[in-house]
């Protein structure tokens, strides 16, 4: 039996998640994935490893290889859907005023702030908010 919010789970015998698996993730929670956005993580996995992860996916027809961000070198890859909004926001950015941004705290895996931005970094240790967007 037991007690409180916390209970025992068996541990998976695998070792650490895959490649393949970890691009996915980041692909879910971003949409897109380069060298520069591996920053925040803290998986163990080099970049030349998910890149080779995103160059099968891409084979596969899954998600998508190319430059979708701009002023970031090398390659890159977003999911399908991903690339359609990205498209509909740079034809918005040329519309005189687009939708308020969005703020998110700073603990918010979204908070590239200073990563992908040239802002000076905010820590999700603090208790701030970011704006997104």
């Amino acid at each position: 039996m037991t007690a409180g919010r916390w209970s025992l789970l068996e541990r998976a015998t695998g070792a650490a998640p895959s490649a393949e698996a970890l691009a996915r993730q980041m692909l879910r929670r971003t949409g897109v994935v380069f060298r520069k956005t591996l920053e925040r993580e803290k998986h163990g996995m080099t970049w030349r490893e998910i890149a080779r992860a995103g160059r099968v996916l891409e084979a596969r027809g899954e998600i998508r290889g190319g430059r979708f961000v701009a002023g970031f070198d090398g390659e890159q890859y977003a999911l399908p859907e991903a690339v359609t909004l990205l498209r509909s926001v740079r034809r918005r950015a040329e519309w005189p005023a687009g939708p308020p941004p969005v703020t998110v705290s700073a603990a918010d895996p979204l908070n590239f702030r200073g990563i992908l931005t040239p802002e000076e970094k905010v820590s999700p240790l603090t208790r701030q908010q970011v704006m997104v967007g």
